[in-house]
């Protein structure tokens, strides 16, 4: 049985002003909302996706035996490569040039370094492939059998890809493709193209022997005579460019890099008259047979994958002053 509940009048009169004093109360002023941060400031720290990196030409790099490239973009649009090279951990890799080949390798005037296209790249392809460049000096005429004897691991003058250097030593993939063109004294006006040089039997070429240049002269300008008294065959490049500026000939056979490089150091003495005449790449030299190639041939490959090779020649075909 469910006993029923009664209030006295005078706990009923307290209950009701109760009620009516709860209801006059004051509400809780709201909280403010949490203050925005000004425009002006930047986050704690902000996730890889909203913020890229400039893209970096290569990551560390894993041992392995191929080039690959992961090219999935990021969701800024960011590619983001990364390539897999073999890992030389750290060897010596001996490499020689002639520093005379403007602007592919040479000593700068004013510093007295040596520096130059091939050296970049160089250095870049080591960096990819974690070795150590041991840089030398030698001349021309014996760099290929210096090379091909093993007394360096890899050499580079601009030489160009050849059937018959190929029996001697062993090429890379070429690095790069350059025609020849004729290169002048800025106030030449005998002559513009090699017809009309061949013409004249007063006018003389500076070449070095053996180079495509000198082959070039005498088979698609001259006569086809290796001994043609009119090829004034000197040391090193940059002595037939100097012959060329001081009146001793009056052309020279240059790749269009070069040309470039040595107009950009003589832009009142010297400058480029008529087309291509040949097209030839250049590449890096190495002993036949040498574990070196194929390491080198994928660097190469993933420097025109993310355009450094395009850095390299805007840097020393446009950018490099020689006059400074």
């Amino acid at each position: 049985m469910r006993r029923s509940l009664r209030l006295s009048p005078l706990l009923f009169l307290l209950a009701a002003l109760l009620l009516v004093i709860s209801g006059c109360a004051t509400p809780a002023a709201p909280q403010p909302a949490a203050e925005a941060p000004a425009a002006s400031e930047a986050p704690a720290a902000a996730p890889a996706a909203e913020q890229p990196a400039a893209p970096q030409p290569v990551a560390e790099q894993p041992a392995t035996t191929a080039p690959a490239t992961a090219d999935a973009k990021s969701s800024a649009g960011t590619v983001n490569v990364v390539y897999a090279l073999p890992d030389l951990a750290g060897r010596v890799v001996v490499a020689v040039t002639g520093n005379d080949y403007t602007p592919l390798n040479f000593v700068d005037a004013s510093s007295g370094k040596a520096m130059g296209w091939e050296y970049d790249a160089v250095n870049e392809i080591c960096r990819r492939l974690n070795c150590v460049v041991d840089w030398q000096v030698t001349s021309w005429d014996a760099m290929i059998q210096s090379v091909a004897e093993g007394q360096f691991d890899v050499g580079m003058d601009g030489i160009t890809i050849t059937e018959e250097r190929e029996q001697v030593i062993d090429f890379s993939a070429p690095y790069m493709t350059s025609q020849q063109f004729m290169l002048v004294r800025a106030d030449e006006e005998r002559f513009a193209d090699p017809a009309s040089f061949a013409a004249d039997e007063k006018l003389l070429v500076g070449a070095q022997a053996g180079t495509s240049g000198f082959y070039t002269a005498v088979y698609e300008i001259l006569d086809g005579d290796e001994t043609n008294p009119r090829i004034i065959l000197l040391e090193n490049f940059g002595a037939t460019v100097q012959a060329l500026i001081t009146g001793d000939v009056d052309m020279v056979l240059v790749d269009a890099a070069s040309g470039r490089g040595y107009i950009g150091a003589n832009p009142e003495k010297l400058k480029i008259v008529g087309d291509a005449l040949a097209t030839e790449d250049f590449g890096f030299i190495f002993t036949p047979d040498s574990d070196l190639r194929e390491p080198f041939n994928a660097a190469i490959h993933t420097l025109v994958l993310d355009d450094y090779d395009d850095h390299l020649n805007t840097k020393w075909f446009f950018l490099y002053d020689p006059t400074r």
